[in-house]
């Protein structure tokens, strides 16, 4: 039996993954709800009872100021907080070019002049992870983020959190960390229960956290709704067989619910991809999480590199990594994916980790729709406009008039008609 299905292309096109199962937006609609009503009190009593919250005085505290969180991270090796402040640095970059992309314009409109402004949100929620392994790292893609934008409040929120995940809040500038996670969590950032109400609420989760998400935008902005991690390798028969197994053995790692998917225009590389995936779980410390989520994905073998990148696109992936002649050129005909990896060197894994992009990124196809968590999330887009005086509006007037008639707004017609030039 073959750890990757190998599966025709046509069957391809046709595989899905639910974001969010039923039961499980049906349970966290219970715990937003209990929490919006119930505010501190019902907060508590949710996180004690599924185990983000101790009743002794020890674990006890729902959020952690700055000087609490130094306290926690205390125990962090010197080295290790000069890594966060590396990566963090990185992150900051290249979050700070994207700033600079984005400008406020100003223009000339018939009759005045029209702009728009870019402002920061005022307070954000950035979601890590904690429950098999502390994710550093996603606080540091969600808070440094939302600095560089200009976010006046950042509140990190982690279960549990681990002195590492404490040192990386720090490191991120954020103002407050809420010790708990799951739907609870995402409750209470989205209505200000504890913490300031957040405006946008970001970063990866489980379903419930997703489901969570779900519930409460409109209430708040969200980044996206994402399911479990994808990592698609596109690959011809110049790629290294066991470089691919690795990249996609460390995404498998995850969790039993990644997707690593190999698409390639070379049988004889996925039989030797397949082999070397058996070869190096051998020795892997998580090869039994790994190897329950290779069950999750396939491996698809196109006729030609039109075919897989097709399929490439069909399919939309989280990650996308190119590894063929010319990747840059396959990068450039290729329409939908979260963040790509061009050129074998260059493995989703240093994504993860800080190289500069973001790492939350859309899952399950919504590529298709939705982009990687960037300073635009945290950003409003305001417009204005200016109108002189005198003959010069006078056919925006009645142009505006004209068009308020045709929908039956007499009373908007009439307000247009006000300005007139005498």
């Amino acid at each position: 039996m073959t750890l990757l299905q190998r599966i025709a292309p046509s069957d391809a096109l046709r595989r899905s993954h639910t974001l969010i199962d039923p039961q499980t937006l049906d349970g966290a609609a219970e715990i937003v709800d209990d929490v919006r009503r119930g505010g501190e009190a019902a907060l508590r009593r949710v996180s004690e009872r599924l185990g983000d919250l101790r009743t002794d005085d020890a674990g006890s505290a729902l959020v952690l100021d700055p000087a609490a969180m130094r306290r926690l991270a205390a125990s962090v090796a010197s080295d290790d907080r000069a890594l966060l402040e590396r990566t963090a640095e990185r992150i900051r970059a290249f979050a700070q070019r994207q700033r600079e992309a984005l400008t406020s314009i100003e223009t000339t409109v018939p009759g005045g002049r029209a702009g728009h402004l870019i402002a920061p949100m005022e307070a954000a929620g950035c979601y890590a992870p904690g429950g098999r392994y502390p994710l550093p790292s996603s606080v540091l893609m969600t808070a440094v983020t939302a600095r560089v934008a200009g976010v006046r409040t950042v509140v990190v929120a982690s279960p549990r959190p681990a002195p590492i995940t404490a040192a990386a809040a720090m490191v991120a500038g954020a103002d407050l960390m809420l010790t708990i996670g799951g739907a609870q969590a995402v409750a209470a950032m989205a209505y200000g229960v504890s913490v300031p109400r957040c405006d946008i609420i970001v970063g990866p989760g489980n379903r419930w956290v997703t489901a969570a998400k779900k519930i409460v935008q409109g209430d708040a902005a969200i980044d996206m709704l994402a399911g479990p991690s994808e990592l698609l390798v596109l690959a011809d028969d110049t790629a290294e067989a066991s470089w691919i197994a690795a990249d996609l053995l460390a995404q498998a790692e995850h969790d039993t619910d990644a997707v690593p998917t190999l698409v390639t225009t070379s049988a004889r590389l996925a039989d030797d991809v397949e082999s070397e995936l058996e070869r190096q779980l051998a020795s892997l410390p998580t090869g039994a999480t790994a190897r329950a989520a290779l069950a999750n994905g396939c491996c698809v073998v196109c006729e030609s590199l039109e075919q897989a990148i097709g399929v490439s696109d069909r399919i939309a992936p989280e990650h996308l990594q190119i590894m063929t002649r010319d990747a840059r050129g396959v990068l450039a005909r290729l329409r939908h994916f979260g963040a790509a990896f061009v050129g074998s060197r260059s493995a989703e894994i240093f994504g993860d980790y800080g190289v500069g992009p973001n790492h939350v990124l859309p899952t399950s196809g919504t590529s298709r729709f939705s982009a990687g968590l960037s300073v635009l999330h945290f950003l409003r887009v305001r417009t204005w406009l200016e109108m002189d005086e005198g003959p010069s509006l006078d056919g925006v007037v009645r142009d505006a008039a004209r068009l308020a008639r045709l929908e039956g707004l007499e009373a908007h017609a009439r307000s247009a008609e006000k300005r007139l030039a005498p």
